[in-house]
């Protein structure tokens, strides 16, 4: 029987990126995916005749530019094109637009109130200095702090360091920020109800707390700090749909003659004497490795595939005890043509970029209120996309295609599955808060798609369907993520590794967990390293 250098399971973007790293230094590397599809939670598929749905994940900014380059994506046929503003509707029949263009952006607040209008400058100023020390930090391994390995404690004086030339006042606000709501974070600026309910929307996408819960502001800087064409904070579309990003990656990954299999779920992570070594498959086979590496979540990894003997006690309660929570859900919309909104201008760009239909912070907590209650809002928080204004590909001439990710949506309902005609109320209720400002929304609808956190787990393989694969919240970031002891992609079996969502830097479509991963193997094997660094912000 073949044995090869590497086994990666799961071929969602992190996995197939560090497939590519590891066949890019010489590895004869298999990545195997239990569906007849790869690309995890970042696909795209038709599901309606001659349209293509970003079925998850649906915008792009935060993969990395460096790996962009390292794997020459543009040779696989990515794209990424950024998209224009965001559009918050109001009860009242107004609406406050977003413009990435900076004297449109000052007017519009100003119309709302001249003191946010002026405190928006410095808002952007303090953020940005949060997102560069964040940004630094995303293609590294985070360091231990209970090490005294050289690479660790130089690790640690530069994280100090940066920290220090912050400046006195910075650092304060620093340590005050990772620990605030995003509510608290936003009414240090702006006084305005509807443009704190704008920016909110970034703290609490794909997260199990409300505006008010603390730790939210850093989950704000996470959906900040990326990058399209290197302008930060924005956000783009893959043309072809996101799947177009995990297809040019696993076509990187299969020129470095990488082996790459769908339809081959693993069952179990097979241990010997404390050492994996290689996988059974749902079907029986067993295909052998010199080294593994899960690209699926915490969770499924330890909990399910693992015998729990074959791990420490300590760490199995732990990785128990990780937050992964399901709170999001996704209704995805083919459309016969394109939905009127008489609130916003004919022509104008906010078109073109995400739309929302709350316009208060108590809404916004009261969406949060449903959802700890054990029901799905019924009043959610939506962000919805119509990526086929940029992107015409995904549907044929004329039609639209629609993505709507919902706030919020549990995992299960009053602890149960749920049932049809609960999946069936819960796309309604979307379908109905959309329809509440375009008149013509529901005449145009074709078909659509309905994703609760329980058919994100059924289908992809996440833990509760959270997009994340795990919380973003302080006591699960850079050396605690997924456990402390075991945040530099090892794990307490010799010859495994993690490399998905669930390690440092945490989840969205960027690519680092998978890169940084690639790079320790390397390490690990004395190979030469494929792995860029990262190559700073101006």
């Amino acid at each position: 029987m073949k044995t090869y250098d590497a086994i990666i399971v799961g071929a969602g973007h992190n996995g197939l990126t560090t497939a590519a790293f590891l066949a890019k230094a010489g590895l004869d590397v298999i990545c195997l995916e239990k569906n007849d599809y790869i690309g995890g939670a970042t696909v795209s598929r038709e599901m309606y005749k001659d349209w293509l749905y970003s079925s998850c994940s649906y915008v792009c900014s935060l993969l990395r530019p460096e790996i962009y380059r390292a794997l020459e994506l543009h040779k696989y046929g990515l794209q990424v094109t950024p998209f224009g503003g965001s559009c918050q509707f109001m009860e009242n029949g107004d609406y406050f637009g977003s413009y990435h263009d900076p004297e449109m952006a000052y007017r519009e607040m100003a119309r709302f109130s001249r003191h946010d209008a002026d405190a928006y400058e410095r808002f952007s100023a303090d953020t940005m200095r949060q997102c560069r020390l964040v940004r630094d930090n995303l293609l590294r391994t985070a360091p231990d702090p209970t090490s005294f390995k050289p690479k660790d404690l130089m690790g640690l004086a530069e994280l100090g360091m940066k920290f220090m030339d912050m400046g006195e006042d910075a650092m304060y606000e620093t340590i005050r920020f990772w620990t605030m709501s995003v509510a608290e974070y936003l009414d240090q600026y702006f006084e305005t109800d509807v443009i704190k309910t704008t920016k909110s929307g970034s703290g609490i996408i794909g997260t199990a707390l409300g505006v008010y819960s603390p730790g939210t502001s850093y989950v704000l800087l996470h959906h900040y700090m990326g990058d399209v064409d290197g302008n930060v904070g924005t956000w783009g579309v893959a043309r072809g749909g996101m799947g177009a990003i995990a297809d040019s990656i696993a076509g990187a990954f299969q020129t470095y003659g990488g082996e790459l299999r769908s339809e081959a779920g693993v069952d179990k992570i097979i241990v010997k004497n404390g050492r994996a070594t290689g996988v059974a498959l749902e079907n029986g086979e067993e295909i052998s490795a010199r080294l593994v590496v899960s690209a699926i979540d915490v969770k499924q990894t330890f909990l399910d595939r693992i015998d729990k003997s074959d791990l420490p006690e300590a760490f199995y309660n732990r990785v128990a005890n990780f937050k992964i929570r399901g709170s999001s859900g996704k209704v995805n919309i083919a459309l016969d043509g394109m939905p009127t909104f008489p609130a916003i201008p004919k022509g104008s760009t906010l078109y073109h970029g995400d739309m929302h239909f709350i316009d208060s912070m108590e809404r916004m907590e009261r969406a949060f209120d449903d959802w700890k209650a054990g029901t799905w809002s019924k009043d959610p928080y939506i962000d919805m996309l119509i990526p086929t204004l940029t992107d015409p590909t995904m549907a044929p001439p004329g039609k639209h295609f629609m993505s709507c990710f919902v706030q919020y949506c549990p995992y299960q309902i009053d602890g149960r599955a749920w049932t049809e005609p609960e999946r069936e109320a819960f796309g309604q209720t979307v379908i109905d808060q959309i329809a509440n400002y375009s008149p013509d929304f529901k005449s145009l609808i074709l078909h659509y798609e309905v994703r609760t956190p329980e058919d994100i787990e059924n289908q992809i393989g996440i833990t509760e369907g959270n997009i994340f694969h795990g919380e973003l919240t302080m006591d699960q970031l850079f050396f605690n993520r997924p456990v402390p002891g075991y945040a530099q992609y090892r794990t307490p079996v010799s010859s495994l590794y993690m490399c998905g969502s669930s390690t440092h830097p945490g989840g969205g479509v960027m690519s680092a967990p998978g890169a940084n991963a690639a790079r320790e193997i390397l390490a690990d094997l004395n190979r030469p390293n494929t792995v860029p660094e990262n190559f700073g912000d101006d």
